[in-house]
């Protein structure tokens, strides 16, 4: 059950990102190829975060460009923020992550 819900969880996430940022590989800011491996690794990050029980997946965004993941959204704590990080760095392709996640109680 909770591999499933994960496992929907990264569908959509994915299927959200092709769908809202299809227009800037026609606005030649990157190759087709790279916004389909930014796709995967933002579509990667969000899983694990939908897996890990520290995480709350739902407040926390990703977007990823040329292998940048950037984090933004609220975490309720210190750890949790770190968390979330640690995360996105551990994903596989990920060059960068800049973390702008606000700690809010």
């Amino acid at each position: 059950m909770k591999y499933a819900r994960a496992l929907a969880f990264a569908f959509v996430a994915g299927a959200t990102i092709v769908t809202a940022t299809g227009c800037s590989v026609a606005r030649n800011q990157q190759t087709v190829g790279a916004y389909v491996d930014d796709a995967g690794i933002t579509t990667a990050v969000k899983a694990k975060f939908a897996e890990d029980k520290t995480v709350a997946a739902t407040s926390i965004s990703v977007e990823t460009l040329n292998g940048t993941v950037q984090l933004s959204g609220f975490a309720k704590s210190q750890a949790e923020k770190d968390r979330a990080e640690s995360i996105a760095r551990n994903t596989k392709n990920v060059r960068e992550v800049r973390n702008s996640i606000v700690v809010r109680p």
